[in-house]
């Protein structure tokens, strides 16, 4: 009888500052600072008639945030941003859900990403986030409604920090490729290398990794055929070749193809901080409403990471 495998267990080298970092992920001072004190009104004036905007477009975000954090409908974080307020004695006045939702698909939404030392091996990939939620008990019963779709969100993620560079939101409808040069496109800087999987074997993918002077990481399908036209000096005619020398296993190791998990390990944690549905009704608001959650995710990889190994038994 075999003896049953076992799990692998890990060790963390840096637990005093992992722990600090999960701890000020719940602090409301890292999320309402003083930043976002002063900025809070709006001190610009549009030049048309009629009355400028009261809230800046900072306002709007953090509320966004705020409900995103905590996991607060619009008018439960309206009442949690007054009381919170009130606490810090500040005499400001808070937007109200309607005024927000209004707002918000129109936000310009830049994520925070710390500037990097040299060339970045970049990871895409996608994932799914339901719009109407339906719970398990309800499909059981009476099955899926025909309201029920999707978004997608496409990532591109730095493989050595775990940061999202870039990011786009899109209907279902849309494939990995159509936007991938959108994600390339959206990295600022030098580009070493792009890993992504088989959806993205596509003349464009590799067109747009090229046009970045980068490496491309993507395993041809099983029954790939050589493109003649490109020559054998074309990145997918030369990853084939050598994954028939060494084989798919090796090949992904020298590469550093199989990295691509880090996006996985990005989209499962976006679904275990923020649900895997989006609470608002229009796409350009549900667009925002991820880029702002992408935006936290870099906040709280900022704050530190978990730097673990394995443990040798």
């Amino acid at each position: 009888m075999s003896e049953k495998a076992t799990k692998t267990q890990y060790r963390l080298r840096n637990w005093s500052e992992y722990d600090a970092a999960l701890k000020n992920r719940g602090s409301l001072t890292f999320w309402v600072d003083e930043e976002v004190l002063a900025g809070w009104l709006n001190d610009q004036k549009t030049g048309k008639r009629g009355a400028s905007r009261l809230y800046s477009d900072l306002a709007i975000a953090t509320m966004s945030t705020m409900g995103s954090v905590l996991n607060l409908a619009g008018r439960q974080t309206e009442g949690f941003m007054e009381s919170l307020f009130g606490l810090m004695g500040v005499e400001l006045e808070v937007p109200d859900h309607s005024t927000v939702s209004r707002r918000l698909g129109k936000l310009s939404v830049s994520l925070p990403i710390v500037e990097g030392d040299g060339p970045r091996h970049v990871v895409v990939d996608s994932t799914g986030i339901k719009v109407y939620g339906e719970g398990e008990w309800k499909v059981r019963q009476h099955g899926y409604s025909k309201r029920r779709t999707w978004r997608k969100l496409h990532l591109g993620v730095d493989e050595a920090t775990g940061e999202i560079l870039a990011a786009v939101v899109s209907t279902n409808n849309v494939s990995d490729d159509e936007v991938f040069e959108d994600i390339l496109n959206g990295v600022e800087g030098e580009i070493e290398a792009v890993s992504a999987d088989g959806a993205y074997d596509k003349r464009k993918c590799y067109d747009a990794i090229e046009a970045r002077g980068a490496q491309a990481n993507i395993p041809p399908r099983e029954d790939a055929q050589y493109w003649e036209k490109e020559g054998a000096t074309h990145a997918r005619n030369q990853n084939l070749n050598r994954i028939e020398e060494i084989g798919r296993a090796e090949w992904k190791q020298e590469s550093g193809y199989h990295r691509r998990s880090l996006s996985e390990t990005m989209m499962f944690r976006f679904k275990v901080t923020f649900g895997n549905t989006c609470s608002r009704r229009t796409f350009d608001n549900q667009a925002a409403e991820i880029l702002l959650a992408c935006a936290v995710l870099n906040r709280m990889t900022q704050l530190g990471m978990p730097d673990s190994y394995a443990l040798n038994f």
